[in-house]
């Protein structure tokens, strides 16, 4: 099945450059015995597994359906998104909310100043770059939509998360570096211990954030309501539909949909039409939007698909589209 690649090279992109971050801040960490920058080091070791459990949950979002999961294993991705969430929370803001606390008690004097300047430097280039790429990426996917509305709506978590990733290294960068310089000019080590904190408390907002939204489409959202728009103007083309009412949708995956469409067919039509018609929305369906990877047809009338739609969705039901709700009135020449 094809996938959209960019998000995944963002997240190797993001990976790259964390591996090298690390490892410099691990150093640096190990020389200058700064809380602030011990905290960024482990930042970056965490965003490093992070990246690799979203390239693991891409690899196990791939394989066929089968008996067992007939509608696939999309959902893996989200599901490895929201451990990603977690471990941000638990290991990320967890260790620098515990170095900052234990360095505000107990506060030592930064060493080699210097050396923390350079590598929090080298480090802000490599997060930029990184944050460059996931940017572009998502601005592309976006469109015209305000960025927290996109966030919202967002059926890809990686396209997200390497950029509120990348975004909180570098407000996580800027706060080291001005803690640093504040402990070691104003004599006050324990503006180390705080910088450290506030690190810590960065990457806790960030990790419940992206935590919500992955545990929206694990649990599933609809797919976005163009794709019924669409699909219900397909079926509403074909003759013998006489009212293509709208359609129940489940995300899946980023790029994989699952769709129950409800249509009143004419009561003139035999069986072997009413399936030839089904056969030609599918085709036409699967022609011009294949991340629907299952689609069901239900014949109702429009009476009994809005007593249903009340019976499930109460005072939530929304109305139809404004082309279906045309046809519902009678506006289908057929």
């Amino acid at each position: 099945m094809h996938r959209r690649s960019s998000p995944r090279l963002v997240v190797y992109a993001a990976l790259a450059g964390n591996i090298a971050v690390a490892v410099t801040k691990l150093v640096a960490a190990a020389i200058t015995g700064s809380a602030a920058m011990f905290s960024e080091a482990i930042h970056s070791v965490v965003d490093c597994g992070n990246e690799g459990l979203l390239l693991y949950g891409y690899h196990r979002a791939t394989p066929r359906p089968d008996l067992v999961h007939p509608l696939g294993f999309g959902r893996e991705l989200y599901f490895w998104s929201f451990i990603v969430a977690l471990l941000l929370f638990a290991l990320g803001a967890g260790v620098s909310l515990y170095q900052g606390v234990r360095h505000v008690i107990a506060p030592e004097p930064v060493e080699y100043v210097l050396v923390s300047y350079v590598v929090l430097g080298l480090s802000f280039l490599f997060e930029s770059a990184s944050w460059i790429v996931a940017w572009r990426t998502f601005a592309k996917i976006r469109g015209s939509l305000g960025f927290w509305t996109a966030f919202r709506q967002s059926k890809d978590p990686p396209a997200f998360m390497v950029l509120f990733e990348d975004s909180a290294a570098l407000v996580g960068l800027s706060i080291a570096a001005a803690g640093i310089a504040a402990a070691d000019m104003l004599e006050m080590p324990i503006l180390d211990g705080v910088a450290s904190i506030l690190i810590g408390l960065v990457l806790a907002v960030t990790a419940v954030l992206l935590a919500i939204e992955s545990k929206s489409l694990l649990i599933g959202e609809r797919a976005t309501p163009s794709l019924v728009d669409a699909i219900c103007r397909i079926a509403q083309e074909q003759q013998g539909v006489m009212h293509a009412n709208s359609a129940l949708t489940a995300q899946l995956a980023p790029d994989q949909a699952m769709v129950a469409l409800s249509i009143e067919f004419d009561n003139a039509l035999r069986t072997e039409q009413i399936e030839a018609c089904v056969a030609e929305i599918e085709r036409r369906v699967q022609l011009t939007h294949p991340e629907v990877v299952a689609l069901f047809v239900k014949p109702q009338t429009v009476e009994q698909f809005e007593r249903g739609r009340k019976r499930r969705f109460g005072q939530f039901a929304l109305p139809a589209s404004p082309a279906i709700a045309h046809s519902a009135r009678g506006g289908s020449s057929r």
